[in-house]
């Protein structure tokens, strides 16, 4: 297996372009082997967030893995009730904390709504403080991004959407251009949709990379210069999901993938909707 691919973020930081995710993984020892067994084949990416309530395990894992704490990328994100100048400092504290790290490389605005310009200004100090090395956004796709991005001293260096195939966010990325910022992947494979990982040109392609048709679309992302942490508890499928840098699609095979784009998301809740929803969530410390 080749060694995988970094990115250089608009801050200079590079990051690793392949990671593991931890949505919806429970916490406790579920969360713990399933980035202790990512850790030891090499993947050096976990994307967490307070809202997941298994920082606290990731955490433990990082530590149990023996693996020097800067080869690791700690990715998390603040929830909107900790949004907020004050509010927000104290959140980051509290992280830190839950993680058991004296940094974190990576930190996020989970949802576009709440005193997010607050929250950015406190974001903002903990770089200067060395408590965070690279901010950004998540779920900023309105001219919310721009506002943020256009009043921000540090420019966002990622923003984390919804990005698969049949939903590339080619718009979005022409947006960020300017910014230098670039796109993260939620749901990389479409949220698991067999309509998606069973088009033609997958299998026509793993077929003749002798690769799985999750792993041509993982290969896809990481030519497209999307970071994507693909979630999985079963250490074969984090093996398998992670043996995608042997190999490289065509120009050509590219084009076939990116005609897939038919504007098509999985999560189609609107932002007011959102808000209303998950606007009173609140996260426990």
């Amino acid at each position: 297996m080749s060694e995988q691919t970094f990115i250089t973020l608009n801050d200079g930081n590079k990051i690793p372009q392949y990671g593991i995710g931890v949505y919806m993984v429970p916490e406790g020892q579920e969360t713990v082997n399933s980035v202790k067994t990512a850790l030891q084949l090499g993947v050096r990416h976990i994307d967490t967030a307070h809202a997941y309530q298994n920082e606290k395990s990731v955490g433990k894992a990082v530590k149990e893995s023996g693996i020097a704490r800067d080869e690791i990328w700690i990715t998390t994100k603040l929830w909107p009730s900790e949004y907020g100048e004050g509010a927000t400092a104290a959140g980051i504290d509290k992280m830190l904390k839950r993680l058991d790290t004296d940094h974190i490389d990576l930190l996020l605005l989970h949802q576009s709504f709440g005193d997010y310009m607050g929250a950015w200004k406190d974001m903002e100090k903990a770089v200067r403080t060395g408590k965070v090395r690279s901010i950004g956004i998540s779920n900023f796709e309105s001219d919310r991004m721009e506002e943020i991005c256009e009043a921000a001293e540090i420019k966002p260096a990622v923003n984390q959407v919804e990005l698969h195939p049949y939903y590339q966010q080619n718009a979005l990325k022409k947006r960020l251009e300017k910014y230098g910022t670039v796109l993260e992947s939620w749901y990389p494979i479409g949220h698991g949709s067999k309509e998606l990982i069973q088009e033609n040109v997958f299998t026509e392609l793993g077929r003749k990379y002798g690769k799985s048709n999750v792993q041509i679309i993982l290969r896809w992302h990481i030519q497209e210069g999307n970071i994507i942490f693909p979630k999985s508890t079963n250490p074969q499928h984090i093996k398998d999901n992670f043996n995608i840098f042997d190999f490289e699609l065509t120009a050509d095979e590219m084009k076939q993938i990116e005609a897939l784009d038919n504007g098509q998301r999985f999560f189609n809740m609107s932002l007011d909707e959102m808000e209303r929803t998950l606007g009173t969530y609140k996260p426990a410390d």
